[in-house]
């Protein structure tokens, strides 16, 4: 299987406009805040983040806590931000609802 490569920061940045809330995660990555109404829900969407990572052998960093999480993507092996993350991404906000 062929691996992804590397998007130019143009790439990158026109989809951030397009996507709100995302934002460039230090030069590697692109994040995200979700907000929640407990920690339960937020938990709940962190779990199937996670189970859709694994579906697709491609994980964030998720952090946790009460009424929020926090995603970010990054593809480590191409030293940033490919198409498999920008397709993690909307992913995401659409289990976020």
């Amino acid at each position: 299987m062929t691996r992804p490569t590397k998007l130019d920061a143009h790439t990158v940045d026109a989809w951030i406009a397009a996507h709100p809330g995302w934002e460039r995660a230090g030069d590697h990555g692109i994040a995200k805040r979700y907000t929640f109404a407990d920690f339960g829900s937020a938990l709940a969407f962190a779990v199937r983040v996670g189970c859709l990572a694994e579906k697709r052998d491609h994980h964030p960093d998720i952090e946790v806590g009460w009424g929020r999480a926090r995603l970010s993507w990054s593809t480590h092996d191409a030293g940033g931000v490919t198409r498999l993350d920008l397709d993690a991404a909307e992913a995401s906000d659409k289990i976020a609802g």
